[in-house]
């Protein structure tokens, strides 16, 4: 033990150095630093350099595809889109009466001068896409808000590279916060007139013909207050509409809202829906497809029909007149709905037979607008009589049915 103790000791004794044999040590030369270069060195180590391209690459991609996401909210309720210099708009909702019941749109009409930006809701629609068309053609920029439920984004797919025209997708029974200069059932309503409020907007209701009911007067003049059945069948969209101008009105009177109402009878013509009820695309797809026509009832209640370019003319007028409405737009040409039928046949189809089905409860006997106010403060009234009007549609709707088919 003594033996190891003495060769542990040795070792240490050889290893350890005195105090006497440390050298000091001399401090490094001071290194001189350069931020750029500092910077430099580090991007440039480890390929960082091509990372950090890479990524601001991809980043302005996605903000290029897709401009619209980058401008909206987190926070889905309300929906917040920013747009820069962006005029107010209107937002109406509007409809194409038929015989099974309407279906809503909702939209807005461009300002008096050219080259405004429009807010159009419901635009991928049947009647508000051609209103996109209008507003485009004139030289307007154009976004269109639609939940896309019954529009389809082929009626608005020629606009798509158009640097003036935008669609997002949102329904309007959802509040949106965004600033426009003109601006749509009853939520719908509320929520545009709110927003119509707020930025200063002026507001057209595309209201409808159903708000008479089944009418007692014929032909129907805006004075008369109509006859509805407020708990039938068809009572859920007539008072629905009757609400939406009250609630126009109100905000009128109480909150100097700027509201125009157009009262919109019948109307057809391409980018109809092909199997949405109304009588007009009834008879011409069952014609296309050589099915009977389905006349409900006896066939002699009566509607008069316009094609939708005459509508946009109305429309127009009357957002850019200085009148609050309500306004008939409709085309007072009567026919009975075996008069229709065959239109119909004699434009496509000859041969083709009419079957009959029971009617509809409250289904409105006549109906015929009294445009007379229209002519005289909006100097509008239409120009397409049905015979010239139901060939183009015809053409339209032969086109989708057959590549449908194939």
């Amino acid at each position: 033990m003594k033996q190891l103790h003495k060769q542990a000791s040795f070792k240490l004794q050889h290893q350890i150095p005195t105090h006497s044999s440390v050298k000091p040590l001399k401090p490094p030369p001071p290194r001189s630093y350069s931020f750029p270069r500092s910077v430099a060195t580090y991007l440039l180590r480890e390929q960082r350099l091509l990372f950090v391209v890479v990524g601001a690459l991809i980043a302005s991609t996605f903000f290029l595809l897709q401009p619209s996401h980058f401008s909206q909210s987190s926070d889905p309720t309300p929906r917040r889109i920013s747009i820069p210099h962006f005029s107010p708009t209107i937002t109406p909702s509007s409809s194409g009466e038929g015989r099974g019941g309407e279906t809503g749109i909702r939209f807005p009409v461009g300002l008096k001068k050219p080259g405004t930006r429009v807010l159009v809701t419901g635009g991928a629609g049947f009647v508000g896409s051609h209103l996109v068309d209008r507003l485009i053609e004139r030289g307007d920029s154009v976004i269109v808000l639609d939940n896309l439920f019954t529009g389809r984004k082929e009626n608005i797919l020629h606009h798509f590279w158009n640097p003036r025209f935008e669609l997002i997708r949102h329904d309007v029974v959802e509040p949106i916060l965004v600033e426009f200069d003109y601006k749509t059932n009853v939520m719908g309503t509320l929520n545009m007139l709110g927003l119509a409020k707020r930025t200063g907007a002026r507001f057209l209701l595309t209201s409808t013909s159903e708000v008479y009911g089944d009418p007692l007067e014929h032909p129907q003049k805006e004075e008369y207050w109509g006859n509805v059945n407020p708990i039938g069948v068809r009572s859920c969209y007539d008072e629905g509409k009757r609400t939406a101008e009250t609630l126009s009105m109100d905000y009128h009177r109480g909150a100097a809202v700027q509201v125009r109402i157009a009262r919109i009878f019948n109307t057809y013509g391409p980018r109809m829906c092909i199997d949405d009820g109304r009588v007009v695309s009834n008879f011409v797809a069952q014609a296309i497809r050589k099915e009977p026509l389905t006349v409900y009832g006896d066939g002699t209640q009566t509607r008069s029909f316009q094609y939708v370019s005459d509508l946009v003319d109305g429309l127009m007028a009357l957002m850019e007149g200085d009148h609050v409405g309500p306004f008939n737009l409709g085309n007072p040409g009567e026919f009975t709905m075996l008069e229709l039928a065959e239109v119909v046949k004699e434009t496509i189809d000859p041969s083709a037979t009419v079957v009959f089905r029971n009617n509809t409860a409250d289904d409105p006997q006549k109906r015929k607008p009294n445009i007379s106010r229209a002519k005289h403060l909006l100097n509008w009234e239409p120009k397409i009589s049905l015979r010239q009007g139901l060939p183009l549609m015809v053409n339209h709707f032969r086109k989708r049915i057959l590549n449908d088919e194939k």
